[in-house]
């Protein structure tokens, strides 16, 4: 791995995220509040779930 892996997958990454705010900006406004409104331990259950399946992902694509 160098570092072209790493900023390709930064970039897929920033254009992943920009997807959503992009199409449909109000509904993605609309989910930002809702997110807001959640509960730090769901939250934070949600980020230890998506790390680890990057992991995964990562581990079974490598």
């Amino acid at each position: 791995m160098d570092w072209r892996d790493l900023l390709t997958a930064l970039a897929l990454y920033l254009v992943l995220e920009g997807i959503m705010p992009f199409l449909n900006p109000s509904g993605f406004k609309g989910f930002l509040g809702r997110l807001r409104d959640l509960d730090d331990a769901v939250l934070r259950r949600a980020g230890g779930f998506s790390m680890a399946a990057g992991v995964l992902l990562i581990y079974l694509v490598r």
